[in-house]
């Protein structure tokens, strides 16, 4: 079985980093294709995936597109996805499909950028009531399945699918509490994060489009990136 994970820039594609930080995570081998954005990729984007989006993982002749369908054809093939405790599991899919689906202000006011450090503008009361919302589900999973991974005590989907998250907490110094604070720090020191984050860094490649998203909306007050 030979897995293709075509992803895009490490700085800003929060979709593409949470299949990849999955399949790293649990050790499941992939060839890694990134393409970079630019000012239009849709009709790039098309060639291999039918969405015109990444992340799109190949297998064989399959093609598998969105990240949590993609998380959710590996979880039928691969042990260790999902937690295995029946509570947590129930938890977890919760957890994912509601990020999956929500959190539209984080999402658009404070976008990935895993080498930049802002403070916003302002943080408008839908932006605040999702960072209280996360603040909450982390500390949720947290309390009622030990730790130290949102549920329970290994890595699986859910982390997965909020660790881009975790670089937008930290980025624009988001106030989810201490105990959510806490797994953004943990995640962000899991190796293959690390991987991910060395890689961003030594980018040079840059989006005028994902660069004017921050600037619209906070002020840049350090920029680790290399160029």
């Amino acid at each position: 079985m030979t897995y293709t994970l075509i992803t895009a820039n490490r700085n800003y594609s929060s979709w593409s980093l949470r299949p990849w930080i999955l399949m790293k995570a649990l050790d499941i081998p992939f060839a890694d294709q990134i393409i970079y954005f630019e000012e239009d990729n849709y009709e790039r984007f098309r060639e291999f995936a039918p969405n015109g989006q990444v992340p799109c993982l190949k297998d064989g002749d399959r093609t598998i597109w969105d990240s949590l369908a993609i998380m959710e054809y590996l979880a039928e093939r691969h042990p260790g996805c999902w937690p295995e405790e029946e509570a947590a599991r129930t938890w977890a899919r919760c957890a994912t499909a509601e990020m999956h689906g929500g959190f539209a202000p984080l999402r658009n006011i404070c976008p990935m950028n895993v080498g930049v450090r802002a403070e916003l503008h302002e943080i408008a009361p839908a932006l605040q009531r999702n960072i209280e919302r996360i603040g909450e589900l982390f500390a949720q999973g947290l309390d009622d399945f030990g730790g130290p991974w949102l549920a329970g005590e290994r890595f699986t989907i859910v982390d997965a699918y909020y660790a881009p998250v975790a670089y937008r907490v930290r980025s624009f110094d988001l106030d989810i509490g201490a105990k959510g604070r806490a797994w953004v720090d943990h995640v962000i020191a899991h190796p293959a994060m690390q991987q991910w984050e060395g890689q961003a860094l030594a980018e040079t490649q840059r989006e005028i489009g994902h660069e004017e998203e921050i600037a619209a909306v906070a002020t840049v007050t350090a920029d680790y990136r290399a160029g």
